[in-house]
């Protein structure tokens, strides 16, 4: 699809500042940093880079609105109709935050219009139609000190949320982390991956436009040591959401460990994708590729651990080889281009890194393995036969390298799949459904997938197991992570 967009327009639309109560303004020390181009490797803006100051003005104004302030006044119904206008005002303007995505992420545009940008609005107007629905309990007791009492529940707020974002999918982990504590009376603010921050600069102005009142969302972009630290130690922070590395992540839970600070983390993962020997071939291949290459493979849940049956092994690895080279590598906002560049220059290394590693480790190369030579950040999609003991099957890449492991048995195909210290999601692949629903059981992850990837939606909730992180974003569970339950008991 064309984008249709031109360059004037993405440029003007561009925001490089803090956004901040609700106006957009520099870092206190007037410090920026580039954001790059992955499809030229060269610098398309100079946003602002927030220091603990911006990052205390920024929570403080969310706290203002929270304690007090006129969204604290606002009924469910009235929170609801906010979030329903900001939906329809990113619907709006899709095209546009589609083709800013695929600018300073390297997403194909096609891949940014129909499925990240419908997610985002999806995700906004299901929890708006959460946001009048918060109900308590009443609770029968036997009483106390002899005399009856009445016991019941509040589902309230926690407070401000502190949001720390990866880079590969910025306009979705807005709604993920927004919408459902915008909902429930919380007041959010956004440190987005400071690799890809346009969008979610951009949606902050539309979050203006539909009329929230100022200091309820806020977007502070700048370098994770610096940004996300503040926002994770600054005590007027209720709770945090983190999407990204398990690095990172294990630094962030020491952090909020010692505050006292629940935090929800989705780490990533090593999916596995299960071909059974009876699965339908024409069905399963594209959907394998899809899961593999889309976004590049930058996806936590990309199915990067292929379990093939034996019997189907060849089959398999002639036709993913064939998809892969049918790949159109190119500027992402060229409707011809399949696959986009990778993110960064970082992220080329690492994925080369691993490359070696499969070679060197004895893993058979059957597709791809190569850094293009050309400007901008792109590797061929690339296919191993191999082990579920070689690191590259064994750690998350963040890249379209894959690899296929045979099986024999069902035992055995679960017991590699499990055989991995993440447990985000996992495919299965066959005819055999009864046999699905048993397997489905058996894999130790957050979801499960049938004959089908990627199948995620607002109202299902979404997490991990295992180092692929815990508590869980979107679905009504989602609501529940960003409330807490008081109880109210009168003595009669």
């Amino acid at each position: 699809m064309n984008a249709p967009v031109d360059a004037a327009t993405i440029a003007e639309a561009i925001e490089t500042d803090l956004f901040i109560d609700g106006a957009f303004r520099p870092a206190s020390g007037d410090e920026r940093f580039d954001v790059v181009n992955p499809t030229t490797g060269k610098a398309i803006a100079r946003v602002a880079a927030a220091g603990e100051a911006d990052v205390d003005a920024a929570v403080q104004a969310a706290y203002r609105q929270f304690d007090g302030g006129p969204w604290s006044r606002l009924s469910g119904g009235e929170r609801g109709r906010l979030l329903y206008r900001l939906a329809d005002l990113i619907e709006r303007d899709a095209a546009l935050i589609a083709a800013m995505e695929s600018l300073d992420n390297g997403k194909p545009f096609g891949m940014a219009f129909h499925a990240d940008l419908p997610n985002l609005i999806d995700t906004f107007r299901y929890f708006a139609g959460w946001a009048d629905k918060l109900e308590g309990r009443t609770i029968p007791t036997a009483g106390a000190f002899g005399r009856p009492t009445f016991s019941y529940t509040i589902r309230e707020p926690l407070g401000v949320i502190g949001a720390i974002a990866a880079y590969n999918a910025p306009t979705m982990y807005v709604g993920w982390k927004a919408a459902a504590a915008l909902a429930a009376g919380n007041t959010v603010v956004l440190k987005p991956g400071d690799e890809a921050p346009l969008t979610s600069l951009y949606i902050a102005r539309l979050v203006e436009e539909a009329g929230f009142p100022a200091g309820v969302f806020n977007v502070v972009t700048g370098l994770g040591p610096v940004a996300g630290t503040a926002l994770v130690r600054h005590p007027l922070v209720a709770k945090l959401s983190y999407t990204g590395s398990g690095t990172v992540g294990r630094i962030l839970a020491r952090e909020a460990a010692e505050l006292l600070k629940p935090i929800t983390l989705e780490l990533g993962g090593k999916a596995p994708m299960i071909v059974l020997a009876d699965a339908d071939p024409a069905a399963t291949l594209p959907v394998l590729a899809m899961g593999l290459l889309a976004n590049q493979g930058q996806i936590c849940a990309a199915g990067t651990r292929i379990l093939v049956h034996r019997s189907r092994i060849g089959d398999i690895a002639d036709g993913l080889k064939a998809i892969m080279q049918a790949q159109v590598l190119g500027d992402p906002l060229d409707p011809v281009t399949t696959m986009g560049p990778l993110t960064t220059a970082r992220s080329v290394e690492r994925v080369m890194r691993y490359v070696e590693a499969g070679k060197s480790e004895g893993a058979e190369l059957i597709s791809g393995g190569r850094r293009l030579d050309r400007e901008g950040f792109f590797v061929e999609p690339t296919l191993f036969l191999g082990t579920n003991q070689q690191s590259i099957a064994r750690d998350e890449i963040f890249g379209p390298v894959g690899t296929l492991i045979p099986f024999d048995s069902e035992d055995e195909a679960i017991a590699l799949a499990n055989d991995n210290r993440y447990g985000l999601n996992a495919g299965i692949f066959t005819r055999d459904l009864a046999a699905t629903h048993l397997l489905a059981r058996r894999l130790r992850t957050g979801a499960v997938w049938v004959n089908g990837f990627g199948l995620i939606d607002a109202r299902l909730p979404w997490g991990g197991v295992k180092e692929s992180g815990y508590g869980r974003e979107n679905g009504r569970n989602g609501l529940d992570d960003v409330t807490h339950e008081k109880v109210v008991t009168a003595l009669l």
